[in-house]
């Protein structure tokens, strides 16, 4: 689509954007004339990431560091004001997954984890809320999962479970919180999603964890996160991308 599309003039931020589902995203809302703000740790990672959203730079940002980081959260959001005068919508993408026996997990787990998907979380959401309210409207989008409803014994994730699961009741509380101010908060819940992440070999043991035989595809949580943004309805929302697991014991 071009800037004809749903999200032509929104500006957009997207944490963990030089990969995977939040640089999928990215192309997606470029694509339907969207800005974007992009975030990651990795510079180098970040700065190809942004050539390949948008060759000619016009339509997208990015801004290194780690967004557990209060500095560098602030810095995402004053950046994207600075560079296209609005925050429209934030995808709380960045996140990361630790599969390991509960009591085998680590101090530096832990702390990683916690730092990463509970901080990462909350400084630049509220960053982006301050400036939400001054416009009167804004869109938060939080990637959880959807182990946190429907927990597999063959993959302990407490830690998942614990920052994940805050999320999702985060999303009802903001929205419930917000939603006189024409700020909506929602979350898309994943199953596991074909990334570079896992391996080829490790394929056939993450089909059988979904009901349906099969990982999610990157383009399945695109779709969904694109469906959300343009939901006006729709706040407080677990929207579960995950072949059937929040369904029940298959």
């Amino acid at each position: 689509m071009n800037a004809q599309g749903k999200a032509a003039g929104k500006v957009v931020v997207i944490t963990g954007g030089s990969s995977g589902i939040g640089k999928a995203t990215a192309i997606e809302f470029v694509k339907q004339g969207a800005n974007v703000v992009i975030n990651g740790r990795r510079e180098q990672a970040l700065a190809e990431a942004a050539r390949e959203i948008d060759p000619t730079g016009k339509h997208v940002l990015s801004v290194a560091g780690d967004i557990a980081d209060p500095e560098t959260a602030g810095r995402v959001i004053a950046e994207g004001l600075a560079r296209f005068g609005r925050i429209d919508t934030l995808i709380n993408n960045a996140g990361v997954f630790v599969a390991k026996p509960f009591t085998e997990y680590s101090e530096a787990d832990f702390a990683s984890v916690m730092s990463i998907n509970v901080a990462g979380f909350f400084h630049v959401t509220q960053s982006a809320v301050t400036e939400m309210l001054k416009q009167g409207s804004g869109h938060i989008v939080n990637i959880t999962t959807s182990l946190v409803d429907q927990p597999i014994a063959g993959v302990p994730a407490v830690l998942a479970s614990l920052t994940k699961g805050g999320l999702n009741s985060a999303t009802k509380e903001l929205a419930i919180e917000y939603a006189a101010n024409g700020i909506r908060v929602n979350a898309v819940s994943p199953g596991v999603i074909k990334t570079p992440m896992h391996p080829v070999e490790a394929h056939d043991f993450l089909n059988k964890l979904h009901p349906v035989g099969r990982m999610g595809e990157v383009q399945e949580i695109v779709e969904a996160i694109l469906y959300l943004d343009s939901a006006s309805f729709v706040t407080g929302e677990i929207l579960h991308v995950d072949g059937g697991q929040n369904a029940g014991h298959w």
